[in-house]
């Protein structure tokens, strides 16, 4: 090992470490109800949320309620990126002309993603479209992180709560996560990921003349923004085969710094 490999780690471990407290203390006081600096934006949103889907952030629920919700979200979460991938092929925002995703490829993708397994039996840039991405996977690189995190504060509830009969409330902790958490976090890591160099186009893919004279197809597409979800909900599953080892989803040592702390 290097001095200059020991450097690199000791920066990411006191990064890491340094992010411990004010990121666990935003966490609790997010799904505890309370107000943060986001509030006064995300709140109204929040409220507006439970009004369309008939919840309350006052209403608790049991644990057996609470697994119910997280058995249906997911259900619906299932059939709906199943649906977009097999109706890829007439859908819009897909520039490379891609088909549909074979039924086995495509119910292995959807329950990988909606379980937050995300094991990748494709390569992205060939099998699917930007609409696919984005709706599809990037949703659930969302949601599914969501659901994870939100079943992880549930079962800390069911051990802090001993003599209490509700665990939260599912809608709720999934509903706070994505906006005052995910979202938050994704926006300007989007917008750094950018400036960096990642490809974050609807344009269709480039042809392009290497030095030798060969012609080369160069794929591109909305990449950052999913590689930043895709990085802080552990999800894997990148844009590209190569996932990070591609040079459009990991173009220098810094961006690889970032995904490491945000994974």
């Amino acid at each position: 090992m290097t001095l200059n490999g020991w450097i690199q780690i000791l920066v990411y471990c006191g990064i890491v470490v340094l992010l411990v407290k004010p990121l666990g203390g935003y966490l609790y006081r997010v799904f505890n109800g309370e107000r943060t600096l986001l509030s006064p934006i995300l709140g109204p949103v929040e409220r507006g949320l439970y009004r369309i889907s008939g919840t309350s952030d006052r209403e608790e629920q049991h644990w057996t309620i609470y697994a119910a919700g997280i058995m249906v979200f997911s259900l619906a979460s299932f059939l709906l990126l199943y649906a977009l991938q097999r109706l890829q092929g007439v859908l819009p925002y897909n520039p490379a002309g891609m088909t549909a995703v074979e039924q086995n490829l495509a119910f292995n993708t959807a329950a990988s993603f909606v379980t937050n397994t995300n094991w990748q039996n494709y390569g992205g840039e060939s099998t699917m479209s930007y609409l696919v991405q984005m709706a599809g996977l990037t949703v659930q690189n969302f949601v599914s992180a969501a659901v994870g995190i939100a079943i992880a504060v549930a079962l800390i509830r069911g051990f802090a709560r001993a003599s209490s009969k509700s665990i939260g409330n599912f809608w709720v902790d999934v509903t706070r996560c994505t906006l005052y958490i995910l979202l938050p976090l994704c926006v300007p890591l989007t917008l750094v990921y950018v400036w960096l160099g990642m490809p974050q186009t609807l344009g269709p893919y480039v042809d392009a003349t290497t030095l030798e004279g060969a012609r080369q197809t160069l794929a591109l597409g909305p990449v950052a923004s999913q590689v930043a979800i895709k990085m802080l909900g552990t999800n894997g599953g990148g844009f590209f085969n190569a996932n990070a080892a591609h040079p459009f989803e990991n173009p220098n040592a810094i961006s690889n710094l970032i995904q490491m702390v945000t994974i």
